[in-house]
């Protein structure tokens, strides 16, 4: 069977949930479109809007230390820049987050939501025109293959959620563990053409359920334990750029 992307997914507040995408059209030297456009600072941030430089997870609230973010649903419009946040189905906060109104309303809302939180506030949703909020210095796109999280269900004898690897393009019809043979090799994807150049090394954020917020797998010590290694995907840079759509073909290309 021919390896296909089954959903393509981006993520544009660091640390918040999934946006789906019927299609996506990648740029040289580029990350997903607005993919980590946006993240949120605590008040021992270190990151400077002026003059944005890579910074590591911990300048921002994130789920490997602030796992009560993944119980808010965040629904994002590209178009108006409009984030609104959801608890239990019920919206508890709104904003246009290209605006400092906007801001200040999710703000206010983060204040309270997250005043148990181990970081200091305030708490400020924050964009640097040009940058990219992501894990890694280089900008990249993040392949995660199913059949992967499926076999550690076998180390972790319960089922294991794909959305807890963060992923920008989730593979189907792959070996498990088969994308970490891609690091060196060029794939052919829709009408781009895309560089593995890393193997995902996981943090703690992995071990929240994407869904309740409860740390409830030990998916680094099952990683490990399984495998020898805490890896789950891999970092492509984007060579040639085009559109990518669920249903087309990934075709490895020798290096």
């Amino acid at each position: 069977m021919m390896t296909t992307v089954s959903i393509l997914h981006y993520f544009p507040v660091k640390g918040l949930s999934a946006q789906t995408l019927e299609a996506v059209t990648l740029t040289p030297g580029q990350g997903m479109p607005q993919d980590r456009r946006f993240a949120i600072t605590h008040g021992a941030t270190t990151f400077d809007v002026v003059s944005p430089a890579w910074r590591p997870k911990s300048n921002f609230l994130a789920l490997m230390r602030d796992e009560r973010l993944a119980t808010l649903d965040a629904r994002y419009d590209a178009a108006s820049c409009t984030l609104v946040l959801l608890r239990n189905g019920r919206q508890v906060a709104k904003g246009r987050i290209d605006t400092p109104t906007g801001r200040l309303l999710i703000e206010q809302f983060l204040a309270a939501y997250m005043k148990d939180a181990a970081v200091p506030p305030p708490y400020k949703v924050i964009e640097a025109p040009g940058h990219m909020f992501s894990d890694i210095e280089e900008k990249a796109v993040s392949l995660i293959n199913l059949a992967s999280c499926k076999d550690l269900e076998r180390v972790t004898q319960a089922p294991v959620d794909p959305r807890r690897f963060r992923g920008n393009l989730l593979l189907s019809d792959l070996a498990p563990w088969a994308e970490a043979q891609w690091v060196g090799k060029r794939l052919r994807v829709g009408e781009t053409l895309l560089e593995v150049f890393k193997n995902i090394r996981r943090c703690a954020a992995t071990e929240v359920n994407p869904v309740t917020g409860e740390r409830d797998m030990p998916v680094l010590k099952s990683l490990m334990n399984g495998y020898g290694h805490v890896n789950c995907g891999v970092y492509a840079r984007v060579i040639e750029g085009g559109t990518i759509r669920p249903g087309d073909t990934v075709t490895v290309i020798e290096a």
